[in-house]
């Protein structure tokens, strides 16, 4: 349990460690020894089998200790790790002094990744399960026996059969490979961890502004004037960057207010603590919104010439006055008029907000209603405001960014025509032969390689919806579970089924995870041996869209293998190895080479700008960390100058182009060369008559006074720019546009008054051999497509942002809820809330059925009365396989508990430690030990989500391979959690549910 240990004895009966010691409770030394380690300053040696001999001067000249530096395997915020490695082995870390994300500090996940990389529990070599036990095998066997199951599945069922479920744990040269194998596989059935984490907020984001990320940074809030939390608890889920948000707090005098259903670790810092009943989170923000309306303090110029749809807005915020928003969220009118007066008055302002937020079945609604208080509290594009938005795993917003998703390709191209020509082009690949590895079945006019795939929320139902009700062939036969806990998803009954169904299951990763046990299989189940991210190199972008590079510290372990290597022979198996590694050379063992991965993802991400930052240039700014300011990010001199630390995303042109990176998104005061930028014009330019550009604002520079679209080959003509463009950049233009490469870009017109107008050059044009059609085709290469960058350097050169400069959207027209709606969630107890607060009627979308109504028609309140929410614990971090099997954690945190309100405790009959049962409506029940307390308030109960291991009450250590059980097993607080995704991205509800609790 989170309570000091008062006699050095754990409380309550603590799981049994590897060496499965009978005692039922154990204190530190005794724990540390029933797990093969000992205590002080030898654990080190002996987690790696080490032993003690007498140190000397020259043995200490003798050898060379060589440094290394890498980043935290654990959440977003990019600690550099400084590892010590002797001989080949990791002996010693230390936190990164020089970086200006970590500052030289640690939370206890980070100070234990030595462990993870050199831990005794890892997967050592490839198994499978034969009648029901666990068989060491050989890569070679292993890449054949599951190459041709997936292949004959293939033959029956088409490609789509074959779910490839990837990783926010992969680097982003792993994770670009790895959204590259499932196209050369031919299927858009590929995921990752950001669909269950994160997706609400890049798609709310994204259409709200132009780019699903964080806008601004962990350093910048430094120059925040307030902090407005929500749905957030960085002092557990990112420790380390309450570093930056105390600091805001102690300099500036920033008022902290904390919104929460739970008054958390990070709460106990807050000026204003507003707890609120979970899921009301639009009505929360309508409800400060009205108070900022009312008293007119939002900022007129701001909306006026950067904001469109505002005054829908308004309309919709009128409705939720005081005793509106206090009935449906619990919140008091006064606190929540002093909340916007704090935020008025205080600007800028930073909002911040993680999963609290994101995991509702109205998400989307939700991350959006936090930007239009930002918007209308003109608190964009400058230093200290914006939306910070805290990502949960190390890579899961580079995971994102190149693609490892259901529904783009790498950069957020989407799936249509020309995102796949697009790509080809980069992969110098024959479009035709891609297409041709595609299912050819259509669902109505849509081909299976533009449909977009069974995002990772709903793979189960891929498996056990009849298939008749599916827009794919068949269902889904094997399931590859790529650095993934199953855990940390909900429906885990329905899960244990689902992967009972599978003709494969193949599990890759340092570690086993709860896939090896849940499942009551006897064959068909492979476990494959990842190394981990310290024992490779690559880069990895940390929240705020920097990218860092690890170096490799050591290399992998036991019979582990990277895993752009496993993808490798897989694609050598398939049939594909030379045409996907055309470009990229082939180091000693098999293993791709990390910088030629990056150099075609550089290629190729024109839409985000993972185009400038060369491997190079990443290596250049890790070795000089000490060079950046602590605030700003940018270098001070040095071989950086100029440079924002990591080259932040856009990070425009080519490296040659030497752009700085973009520290904050939308900073209008900088020119763009300089990292500035204003609103990307990605809607249109008009909508119902309305100007969709900005109004006569336009970045510190910039040759053209007011908005303008985004650039394209026919903007530069019309601006008389073309010229700019080099002969080079020129020739690439025409090979996008599908001429050849040697033709001239600018086709001389005849002589019809001096027109340059497309539609008016033909046959006539003085350069016969030019093709009628030839200015047009060229004419519409943009700024997305232009593989030279010719575009983008252009207009920079002349103070552009190459996607234009527009206004940010209030209002989203192509989702279910143009304006975002209060929606009660799909199990609720308030019964008289859903009569006028409504979820949607049922629909089809992403392949599969989703019920809304037809589950929240049905009243489970009076069975099931306690509101259940979850979230992270500081100790533990995803389905915690990693950290719970890290012996210097899982002392920490010994058992999974439920914490219930005192009130709701006594009713139950409840105490404090004892076992009790928390079942769901829809049947899965977990027994945990009850933690009574007044964190959340009466009628709400919170579970952590990284314990797994233990089923309904049913302990399946005896299930894991010998030697890779976690230390620490528990109930998985999912098993309870129920149905319910986002209307937009298929996010999963697990902030909003009920459950019923009584005594174990």
């Amino acid at each position: 349990m989170l309570r000091r240990k008062t006699n050095g004895i754990a409380r309550g009966s603590a799981r049994p460690a590897v060496a499965q010691a009978k005692s039922t409770s154990v204190d530190r030394r005794s724990f540390l020894r029933g797990s093969g380690l000992v205590i002080g300053g030898l654990a080190a040696v002996a987690a790696t089998g080490g032993t003690v001999s007498k140190a000397t001067a020259q043995t200490a000249l003798d050898r060379t200790v060589e440094i290394k530096k890498s980043i935290c395997t654990h959440c977003s915020v990019g600690c550099t790790v400084i590892a010590e490695v002797d001989n080949g082995v990791w002996t010693g870390q230390e936190p990164g002094f020089d970086s200006p994300f970590n500052l030289g500090a640690h939370c206890a996940k980070g100070a234990a990744v030595r462990e993870h990389a050199h831990g005794e529990r890892r997967l050592k070599y490839p198994m499978k399960k034969e009648n029901g036990e666990w068989v060491k095998i050989s890569w070679e066997t292993a890449i054949n026996e599951i190459g041709d199951g997936m292949m004959k599945i293939r033959e029956e069922s088409g490609p789509d059969s074959v779910y490839w479920l990837g990783s926010a744990k992969h680097s982003n040269e792993q994770a670009y490979l790895f959204r590259k194998f499932a196209a050369y596989w031919g299927t858009n059935n590929v995921d990752h961890q950001a669909r269950i984490c994160h997706s609400t907020t890049v798609a709310g984001v994204a259409n709200t502004w132009g780019y699903g990320a964080m806008t601004n940074s962990y350093n910048d809030i430094h120059n925040s004037k307030a902090i407005f939390l929500i749905g957030a608890n960085p002092a557990e889920a990112h420790p380390v960057s309450l570093l930056h948000l105390l600091k805001a707090k102690e300099e500036n005098n920033a008022p902290l207010i904390v919104c929460d259903p739970r008054f958390t670790r990070t709460a106990a810092h807050a000026d204003e603590y507003v707890r609120f009943r979970p899921g009301s989170d639009v009505a929360l923000v309508w409800g400060i919104l009205w108070h900022i309306f009312e008293n007119k303090w939002e900022d007129t110029e701001f909306i006026r010439t950067r904001v469109w749809g505002m005054d829908q807005i308004r309309d919709e915020v009128k409705q939720w006055n005081p005793e509106e928003v206090e009935r449906v969220t619990g919140a008091p009118g006064e606190q929540l008029e002093r909340v916007a007066r704090t935020l008025a008055n205080n600007r800028p302002g930073t909002v911040i907000w993680c999963m609290g937020g994101t995991q509702h079945s109205n998400g989307n609604n939700n991350t959006r209603a936090y930007c239009i208080l930002q918007l209308a509290l003109g608190n964009m594009g400058v230093a200290g405001g914006g939306t910070n938005i805290f990502r949960g795993h190390d890579n899961v917003q580079g995971a994102t960014d190149l693609g490892v998703l259901a529904d783009t390709l790498p950069g957020y191209y989407g799936l249509s025509d020309g995102s796949w020509a697009h790509w080809a082009r980069v992969w110098d690949e024959d479009l035709d032969w891609l297409k041709g590895q595609f299912s050819d079945a259509s669902f109505g006019d849509t081909k299976m390689m533009n449909l977009t795939g069974i995002p990772v929320s709903r793979w189960i139902d891929g498996v056990l919806e009849d298939k008749a009700n599916l827009d794919q062939p068949d269902n889904t036969r094997a399931m590859v579970l790529w650095g993934h806990a199953p855990n940390s998803q909900t429906r885990m009954k329905e899960m244990k089924t689902a992967m009972e169904r599978l003709e494969m299951l193949v599990v890759i990763d340092p570690y086993p995870t709860v896939s090896a046990v849940m499942q009551d299989r006897t064959d068909g189940v492979y476990l494959l041996p990842a190394a981990t991210q310290f024992e490779t190199r690559g880069s990895v972008t940390a929240s705020n869209r920097s990218l860092q590079w690890r170096e490799q510290v050591m290399d992998p372990l036991f019979e582990s293998l990277p895993d752009h290597t496993i993808l490798a022979k897989f694609a050598e198996k398939f049939g594909f190895h030379e045409r996907m590694f055309r470009n990229i050379a082939i180091d000693e063992g098999g293993e791709p080479n990390v910088e030629d991965l990056t150099r075609e993802f550089n290629r190729g991400m024109w839409t985000v700008g993972y185009t400038g930052q060369s491997p190079e240039r990443l290596k250049m700014h890790m070795e000089n960390q000490h060079t950046f300011d602590r605030t700003t990010l940018r270098a001070i001199g040095g071989p950086a100058d100029g440079d924002f630390y990591g080259l932040p995303w856009p990070c425009w042109g080519t490296p040659e182009m030497n752009h700085p990176g973009t520290a904050i998104l939308y900073d209008m005061s900088i020119p763009v060369a300089e990292g500035g930028l204003t609103f990307r014009a990605r809607f249109g330019v008009e909508r119902e008559g309305d100007n969709l550009l900005a109004e006569g604002v336009y970045s510190k520079g910039s040759e053209i006074k007011d908005g303008y679209p985004e650039f394209t080959v026919q903007m530069l003509r019309d601006l008389g720019w073309e010229n700019d463009l080099t002969d080079v950049e020129k020739a690439s233009i025409n090979g996008v546009a599908g001429y050849p490469e040697g033709a001239p870009l600018t086709a001389e017109p005849a002589d019809d008054g001096g027109s340059n107008n497309t539609e008016e050059v033909g046959e006539t044009s003085q350069q016969g051999d030019i093709p009628s059609d030839f200015l047009a085709k060229t004419g519409g290469v943009n700024w997305k497509t232009d593989l030279s960058g010719g575009i983008q350097r252009v207009a920079i050169a002349h103070g552009c942002a190459p996607f234009g400069n527009a206004k940010a959207r209030a209002v989203v027209w192509t989702f279910p809820d143009p304006v975002p709606l209060h929606r009660e969630p799909l199990y609720t107890n308030r019964r008289d809330l859903v009569v006028d607060y409504p979820t949607y009627e049922d629909k089809k979308f992403w392949r599969v059925p989703t019920m809304y109504r037809s589950i929240q028609e049905n009243d489970f309140s009076q069975e099931y009365p306690i509101i259940l929410t979850s979230g992270r614990l500081v100790e533990y971090e995803g389905g915690g396989d990693e950290t719970r099997s890290n012996p210097w954690l899982a002392e920490l945190q010994q058992d999974m508990f439920v914490e219930i309100n005192i009130r709701d405790a006594n009713d139950l009959g409840v105490r404090d430690g004892a076992q009790v049962w928390v079942e769901g409506p829809e049947g899965g029940k977990v027994k945990v030990m009850a933690m009574v307390t007044e964190r959340v308030g009466s009628g709400v109960a919170f579970m952590p989500f990284h314990f797994g291991g233990h089923f309904e009450g049913k302990d399946l250590r005896d299930k894991y391979p010998e030697g890779a059980d976690p230390y620490v097993l528990g109930e998985s607080t999912n098993t309870a959690q129920t149905y319910g995704y986002d209307s937009v991205t298929q996010m999963q509800e697990t902030k909003a549910t009920l459950c019923k609790i009584w005594s174990a």
